[in-house]
């Protein structure tokens, strides 16, 4: 009789412990069905920004901000399409981080856009990894290349903006947090300032001005297609010469994807160039954070100049008017939301155009 109580039991037992098991991975399946047929209502909570740029620009209070526009969306995913290359990919990640914020959503980054940039940057942007964002019901939205004020009123819970804008319009209200997301990761600094030590050499107070020499497929497409120019010897001497007149003991360090081309244009006749990397764009990230840790610079055209100049803070040079009046390249490009207003530009040489 005891024998058969403790079978009982037993049985009881396995029964009751099956019945969990199933009822657990029964509610597991349903929570991943639900997850994969998504719907506009989305399961997740998410954190939103607040929209404290717009009461002081629009000149409300911050009640009737709130009551009218205000209103920070808590479910909803904003983000952008990671195109181009390290410049065009951080003034991407730059107008998300703005725009999101202007309209009271919570921005994430694909993918792609943080393989690229987390590697150089300390960015803080939650990562919409692919296998969910396949299922997002996004509605793209394409935006031009500098702040419109239609983009402060965008009332979409999925969004992925597309294009490439790279406008200090967008942000420069933000810059001390734009500035936090692109900090070069320690041991990139730390990298750089040893170069930057070793070629400091004997001299005394150094001032160092970062050169960046866009050349690739912008030597074909500037002139064939734009009817523009890029940076030539002239301009890059004109540059050069302001510098070396304000700062006796300025270095010059080079960058560019066309350096056998910089080592045969850039004056190094009193041995104050220095040509980083081989121009084989390999190494990116170290050449960035080599140039961004210099004391002012010299672009010519092209995002990863821009950004460089951004985030170095001091006195930047620039090529402006580099391309003929009817060019198209205007439609999509203005000279007033592409450079900041206290940089200097030195005008392009546009003969080189009427041979074409």
């Amino acid at each position: 009789m005891e024998m058969a109580n403790k079978k009982r039991m037993m049985l009881f037992l396995t029964v009751t412990i099956l019945s969990l098991v199933v009822f657990l991975a029964l509610y597991k399946l349903q929570f991943q069905i639900q997850f994969l047929s998504f719907s506009p209502e989305f399961p997740l909570p998410f954190m939103c920004l607040d929209k404290s740029n717009r009461a002081k620009k629009e000149g409300l209070s911050a009640s009737s901000d709130t009551e009218q526009d205000s209103k920070c969306v808590e479910e909803g995913i904003w983000t952008i399409k990671p195109d181009g290359r390290l410049g065009n990919q951080m003034g991407e990640y730059a107008t998300l981080y703005a725009l999101a914020k202007a309209n009271g959503y919570q921005p994430y980054i694909l993918t792609e856009m943080h393989d690229n940039l987390a590697s150089i940057f300390k960015i803080t942007l939650p990562v919409l990894h692919s296998h969910v964002a396949s299922y997002v019901p996004f509605k793209e939205y394409w935006i031009h290349d500098w702040m419109s004020e239609e983009y402060n009123h965008i009332d979409e819970k999925f969004l992925k903006f597309t294009g490439y804008p790279c406008s200090w319009t967008f942000y420069h209200h933000l810059h001390d947090e734009i500035l936090r997301e692109f900090t070069i990761h320690n041991h990139l600094k730390n990298e750089a300032n040893q170069i930057l030590h070793s070629i400091k050499g004997q001299r005394k107070k150094t001032t160092f001005i970062a050169i960046h020499v866009r050349r690739g497929d912008y030597v074909n497409v500037m002139p064939k297609v734009w009817k523009g120019v890029i940076g030539d010897k002239a301009y890059l001497d004109k540059a050069m010469d302001y510098f070396r007149k304000k700062y006796p003991e300025s270095v010059f360090v080079v960058a560019s994807n066309g350096m056998d081309w910089c080592k045969e244009n850039i004056d190094n006749s009193k041995g104050d160039v220095y040509f980083s990397g081989d121009g084989n764009e390999s190494t990116p990230g170290k050449d960035f954070a080599l140039l961004a840790s210099c004391n002012h610079t010299i672009m010519t055209i092209g995002t990863f100049g821009f950004w460089v100049s951004y985030l170095v803070g001091g006195e930047t040079i620039y090529l402006t008017n580099f391309t003929l009046p009817e060019s198209e390249f205007l439609k999509l490009f203005h000279y007033d939301a592409a450079f900041l207003p206290e940089w200097k530009g030195i005008p392009a040489d546009l003969s080189p155009l009427s041979n074409l």
